[in-house]
Parts: C-alpha cells; sequence; structure tokens
C-alpha cells in the first residue's frame, strides 16, 4: 500500500515538472526587450526563438544520458542547463554583462534543450511508476506543460508587473527550485507488482478526478491568470494557483479510501481503460492473431496480393493490404487504398517509416498544424506590440496557454467516449485541425483586440490538442515499441517550422519598416512596425499553409480509418469472447 501511495506522490512531482518548465511558451512576454536590448531585426529575433525549438533535434541525448545515470542526476543536468541558459539571458537584458549575438544564440538552444530533457524525465516516470495506465498519466501530465506560460504570468504580476526581464529570471530559478521539491519522490520511488483489474479500474477512477482537477486549475489559469491591476490581489491568486497544483497531494488518501469510492461512486462508471498512448498490449496482441488468421485463410488466390507475415517477422516487414479493386478506381481512391496499413500498431523501422505515405501525410498535417501554432505564439509580443495592444500582451498569453491546456485535456476525451462513441484518432486530429485555419481567417480579416484574443484562443486550443495527442497517433500508427525514435523524428518539424514560419513573418514585417508603410516607432536600437499590414499578409500565408495541413490530415484519417475499424471490432470481439 505504501508503494501505491508513493507512486502518487510521483505522479504530482511530474506535474510540477511539466507545469513548470514549459518555459519556451512565455518567449514573447520578453521578446520586444530582448529585440530592443540586443539592437537586431526581426529576422534576426525569429533566429533566436528557432534556437529555442532547435533543442528538440536533440532530445535524443536525454535518452542517452539515462543510459548511463540515474534519473535525478539526469533532471538537475536539465535544470542547470535551463538556469545557466536563461540566467545568463537575463543578465543580457538587465545590462548586467554584455554578450554577442552568436552566443546569446546558444544559450537560447541550452535552455531549448533543458526542455526536452525534463520531458523525457517526466515520460520515464509515468511509464515506470503507471504501467497499466501510462496514457492517462501522460496524456494528464503533458497537458499541464501549456499551463506554464500562464503560471510565469501570475508569478510576474505578483513580483512585478512592469518587468519583463523577470521572465527570464523565472524560466532560471523555478525549474530548479522544483527539481529540488520532486528530488525526494523521485528517489523513493516503490516497486510495484502488477496491478490486478480492480486495480487498474481503481487508477482509472482516480485519474478521472485528476482530469477534474485540472479542468478546475485550467479555468482559474483563463480568469486570473492576467490580472495585475493590484500587487496583493496578484500574490493572493498566484498562492491560489499553487494551491491547485498542491491540491493533487490528497490522492494517497483516496488510494486508501478506494473501497469506499468502489461502493458509492466508481460503480457508476464505466471505463474499460485508455488507449491513449500505448494500444493495450493483450488487444494487440489478439488483433493481430486474428488478423494472421485472416491472412492464411485469403491466401487461396483472394483479394491480397501478398499475405501478412509471420509475427517473428512482422515488426520488419510491410504488413500492407494492396486491394485490386483500387487499380481501376479513379485517382483520389488510388491515393486513399494504396499501401493502406492492414492494422494498428505493426512496429515501423526507420527505413520503413520514410516510406509511407501515412507518414509523410502526418508529418504535414503536424507541420502545417501544430508546429504553426507554437510559432504563433513565439511571435505575439511582437503581434500585439504592432496592433497598439503591447499592454495585453501577458493577457494573450495566457489565454494560448490556457486553452493550450483545455486542448490537451480534450485529446483525452475520445478515451472516456471510447464506450459509447468510436471515431479513428485520426478522425479526431482533423477536427481538431479544423480551430486554426478560421483563426488566422478572423486575424486577417479583422485587427481588433477582440479578434485577436479568439484568434489566439482557436490556434492555442488546436496546437494544444495536437501536441498531446500526436505520441499516441504515433504509437499507434507505426507502433508502441519504435515510438521513441518514430515520435522524435516526427517532431523534427517544430524547428523546421518555426526557422520556415518564423522566417517568412520576420521578412514581411521587416519589408513593412523597410517601405516605410509600418514605422511606428524606435525603441532602442530597433524599429517597431506597427499596424495590420505589419503581420495581414503572414496570417494569409498561415492560414492557406494550415489548410494545406488540414488536407492531410483528412486523407490520412480516409486512409486509416479501415485500421481503426477493424481493431476495435476485435476489441469487442475479444471482450465477448472472455
Amino acid at each position: 500500500m505504501a508503494g501505491q501511495s508513493r507512486k502518487w506522490m510521483i505522479l504530482v512531482a511530474t506535474i510540477w515538472i511539466q507545469a513548470f518548465t514549459g518555459t519556451n511558451f512565455d518567449f514573447s512576454a520578453y521578446s520586444s526587450d530582448l529585440k530592443s536590448v540586443l539592437g537586431v531585426s526581426q529576422v534576426q529575433l525569429n533566429y533566436l526563438a528557432t534556437a529555442s525549438d532547435l533543442g528538440k533535434l536533440f532530445g535524443w541525448l536525454s535518452g542517452l544520458a539515462l543510459m548511463y545515470f540515474p534519473l535525478w542526476v539526469v533532471l538537475f543536468m536539465a535544470a542547470f542547463m535551463g538556469f545557466f541558459g536563461y540566467g545568463l539571458q537575463w543578465l543580457v537584458i538587465s545590462h548586467v554583462i554584455s554578450l554577442p549575438y552568436i552566443l546569446v544564440f546558444f544559450l537560447c538552444l541550452l535552455s531549448g534543450l533543458s526542455i526536452t530533457w525534463f520531458n523525457t524525465v517526466c515520460f520515464v516516470l509515468c511509464i515506470q511508476n503507471f504501467p497499466a495506465n501510462r496514457a492517462l498519466a501522460l496524456s494528464l501530465t503533458v497537458s499541464f506543460n501549456g499551463v506554464s506560460a500562464a503560471i510565469y504570468a501570475l508569478a510576474g504580476n505578483a513580483i512585478n508587473p512592469s518587468s519583463h526581464a523577470l521572465y527570464l529570471l523565472l524560466n532560471a530559478l523555478i525549474p530548479l527550485i522544483t527539481s529540488l521539491a520532486a528530488l525526494i519522490p523521485i528517489l523513493r520511488q516503490p516497486s510495484l507488482d502488477p496491478l490486478p483489474p480492480e486495480g487498474v479500474k481503481r487508477d482509472s477512477f482516480i485519474f478521472l478526478i485528476l482530469n477534474i482537477i485540472a479542468i478546475l486549475t485550467g479555468v482559474y489559469l483563463l480568469l486570473f491568470g492576467a490580472h495585475s491591476s493590484d500587487l496583493t490581489v496578484s500574490r493572493l491568486l498566484f498562492g491560489g494557483a499553487l494551491f491547485l497544483l498542491m491540491f493533487p497531494l490528497c490522492i494517497p488518501g483516496i488510494v486508501y479510501a478506494r473501497d469506499w469510492f468502489k461502493r458509492t461512486i466508481h460503480s457508476s462508471f464505466r471505463l474499460d481503460g485508455s488507449g491513449f498512448l500505448l494500444i493495450d498490449v493483450d488487444d494487440l496482441e489478439l488483433h493481430k492473431e486474428l488478423l494472421m488468421r485472416e491472412a492464411e485463410a485469403s491466401n487461396n488466390g483472394k483479394e491480397l496480393d501478398q499475405p501478412l507475415l509471420s509475427t517473428d517477422d512482422i515488426s520488419m516487414t510491410y504488413s500492407i493490404t494492396r486491394i485490386k479493386s483500387f487499380e481501376k478506381g479513379g485517382c483520389c481512391e488510388t491515393i486513399i487504398g494504396k499501401d493502406q496499413l492492414a492494422m494498428l500498431g505493426e512496429e515501423h523501422s526507420v527505413r520503413l517509416l520514410v516510406l509511407r505515405l501515412d507518414f509523410w501525410l502526418y508529418y504535414i498535417a503536424y507541420f502545417c498544424g501544430g508546429a504553426i501554432g507554437l510559432v504563433y505564439s513565439n511571435n505575439l509580443g511582437q503581434i500585439a506590440q504592432s496592433l497598439g495592444e503591447s499592454s495585453r500582451t501577458t493577457t494573450l498569453l495566457t489565454l494560448y496557454s490556457s486553452f493550450s491546456f483545455f486542448g490537451r485535456l480534450l485529446s483525452a476525451a475520445p478515451d472516456y467516449m471510447r464506450a459509447k462513441v468510436y471515431f479513428a484518432r485520426t478522425g479526431w486530429l482533423t477536427i481538431a485541425l479544423l480551430p486554426t485555419p478560421v483563426a488566422f481567417c478572423l486575424l486577417a480579416t479583422s485587427g481588433n483586440a477582440v479578434a485577436l484574443q479568439a484568434g489566439t484562443s482557436l490556434i492555442g486550443l488546436s496546437s494544444g490538442f495536437i501536441f498531446a495527442a500526436a505520441v499516441s497517433i504515433t504509437s499507434e500508427l507505426f507502433g508502441p515499441n519504435s515510438v521513441g525514435v518514430n515520435h522524435n523524428i516526427l517532431i523534427t518539424n517544430i524547428p523546421i517550422g518555426s526557422l520556415v514560419y518564423g522566417f517568412l513573418a520576420a521578412i514581411v514585417y521587416d519589408s513593412n519598416v523597410s517601405s516605410g508603410i509600418g514605422i511606428g516607432n524606435v525603441v532602442g536600437d530597433s524599429v517597431v512596425c506597427m499596424g495590420r499590414q505589419c503581420y495581414f499578409l503572414t496570417f494569409v500565408l498561415w492560414g492557406c499553409v494550415s489548410v494545406v495541413g488540414l488536407a492531410a490530415s483528412v486523407l490520412l484519417f480516409l486512409r486509416t480509418r479501415h485500421a481503426y475499424d477493424c481493431f476495435e471490432r476485435k476489441r469487442l470481439s475479444s471482450t465477448q469472447l472472455y
């Protein structure tokens, strides 16, 4: 029982780590000041934002470090990377020291790298301590990474609302302090025995309670995250946010009271497990076995050009359905039917992955959806400044952060709805991409404060869902055992998107300044563009790109729907058998 209590302490520690280490989301809060101090152009400022995202390209180093160092050592390596990366930037923006642009670039890269290392530590903690419900554990903890900007906005308002440089100091110190607080639970990790089915369902119910608490936390931050009218009130509000983050510590008590909850409440819920991240191993193996039998039966001259191979060879081969009827169809039918996935969870090596049309459709959907949302958040400071809404930058940052958090929480909703409504997860991805082009259309057609806030909220909601659901989609389409490598390949589109989309926005911004159309005033050594035209063309181009991502996601859904439906039918039939 002590082990069961300690695993919930570890979950709370993981929530804290995620909530306080999404430091890349508050870049827009201090980016204008950083641009002024360094005296750089908008293009050069974009390179600094890209440097932070480039850290994701080296995220695999954290996995390598875990092979040679204990988990807590990797945690503090991440903390000190952020401490030096953000700390030295704070000294630069505070005029304490002066560093050349290239060194500031590498400091941004180091800061971004620390975030990926923190994420790796959190993933490992969830997988180790919640093997039966790791999907729910990961979805919950990843969601809290989305509220980092809102929490830091509250902390900044509680200390000094007028200082934007304060964000860099908080980015340096708070993750280190959080790592110290999380050290004791991590060092006292329990050795857990496999849970019985009743224990898995009990834990699922506890996760449901935690998700409700998370929703309350998100609503609180949305309502009060940007409040800065009074210092005392701001400090009280920040204290309230910390209380909500500490409230899940009561979960060990819920574990001890499991019998009472089971008798009075749990019986009214039907929680059949989660497919959020990793497909249930037993379901997957039975699904594969049944498909093998069907393949053997169809080997006598039926519709398949090549049979599915044995389980021993399945991880090294293409188990794809080549249906001859599509050869006589149109172009659209050919694209949808060619080399379709025959099953979910089939392991893909890197070579097979890059040869799959499904992967590239998925890559484009992510590149034109989630990545563009992150670039938008990096440019929020300049967007607000150009529209004369600099005083609302913190409010916009809180809106994006809060709605990104809600989007991440919503990504787990299909699992709770699974018993009543089943829909392919790639279909949910398509639905999640819909708000992005709508938001950019709204931003391009109207430059008022209401449109800016509404567009920011929609983009945060969409990108948050995509970020949280991406790992599960990768594991389902290309294999749970290969998800670490394959997902790192997928997220290479984030730094690429940060560079391409950010460079595009910076070129449009600087061209308006050089043409004299949007010059408003000079701040420090940099010229500020003022007016709707500064980002109008950028919003139009970003909106067109997001439509391309939406189209790619629709094709991905049509190509993978058969595999999802087949898996669900086999799962239901196996449930009836047993």
